[in-house]
């Protein structure tokens, strides 16, 4: 292995933004296998808690639709590492993913534009749907 070869045998936390969870719902396509596939190395998938409670906000309070959706989301999550945020009912979500994203060198999993451009300010890799059938990534992964 080369000294500039990524370090493929490292597992890569990916966070996922609430959004990333309702993908497999609504574009048929199974989130956890096409980002192992993307990276082309061992992830490990992170629910932060803003990002639960936001979900679940959802799924107690919306329409019928979209709680349905957030209770899928939810099931989906339980595949993921959770991880508490300090703080975190005095961050937004967002907020809350751009600092941990910037503290671990993370890519994240988002389709929300602000979210995506928050994190490209700071060089965080952004991972997406792309033509409404299969993932991408914004960056470079070190």
């Amino acid at each position: 292995m080369s000294a500039l070869s990524p370090k493929k045998n490292q597992t890569l936390k990916v966070i996922l933004d609430s959004n990333a969870l309702f993908v497999p719902l609504e574009f048929k396509i199974d989130i956890f296998e096409e980002v192992r596939s993307l990276l082309n190395r061992s992830v490990e998938c992170v629910l932060l808690s803003t990002v639960k409670r936001e979900l679940e906000l959802l799924a107690a309070k919306d329409s019928p639709k979209i709680r349905r959706e957030a209770v899928f989301a939810l099931r989906l999550a339980e595949k993921c590492k959770y991880v508490p945020v300090e703080n975190d009912e005095k961050l937004t979500t967002d907020d809350a993913i751009v600092k941990v994203a910037k503290n671990w060198n993370s890519p994240v999993f988002t389709n929300d534009r602000q979210l995506k451009k928050k994190l490209r300010d700071i060089s965080v890799p952004v991972i997406y749907v792309r033509q409404k059938s299969r993932l991408d990534i914004d960056g470079m992964i070190s």
